[in-house]
């Protein structure tokens, strides 16, 4: 299965070999297939599962869209996780359950940064939200790639 993934998205690579080294090819395309998927999953959990119908738990309302979007989180953090360990960062000498925790961590630092910086640019910059969020995806993107290759999924080197 990792080979017929890694033969479809290397098929994509030539026109992009000026720009992209192979594995940074195959991390972008595993964020474009992770941010799809979680998409359809959100879509499908908002109209099909919830039925756009706000969630009770004990005495707490979570409305529909939020519903959604914690369900397709967890989701898309599977998925993100299992296409980054299998895919891209494959000479990770680390084990599968620490890549997990650290994996969750740049996760969270992505959640909280994004939260962050859209208060500061908005907020305090005043700059367009949209403008600001695209920014701010390409920061995270770069943040994540680096965050991953050398933390998440580590290679020790040999001295």
């Amino acid at each position: 299965m990792r080979k017929l993934a890694l033969k479809f998205i290397d098929f994509f690579y030539p026109p992009f070999k000026n720009w992209f080294a192979i594995n940074t090819f195959r991390y972008l395309a595993s964020g474009g297939i992770t941010a799809a998927s979680g998409i359809v999953a959100y879509f499908v959990i908002y109209n099909y599962i919830l039925r756009q119908n706000d969630v009770h738990v004990g005495q707490y309302l979570i409305t529909a869209p939020i519903a959604a979007l914690v369900l397709e989180s967890v989701i898309t953090f599977l998925i993100g996780f299992t296409l980054n360990k299998y895919l891209v960062f494959t000479q990770s000498d680390l084990k599968g359950r620490i890549q997990l925790f650290r994996y969750g961590t740049v996760v969270c630092t992505n959640i909280l940064l994004n939260y962050a910086l859209m208060k500061i640019l908005v907020e305090g910059f005043q700059f367009y939200p949209s403008v600001s969020k695209a920014l701010i995806t390409i920061v995270l993107a770069v943040f994540s790639y680096f965050s991953q290759k050398y933390f998440s999924f580590r290679v020790k080197k040999n001295i």
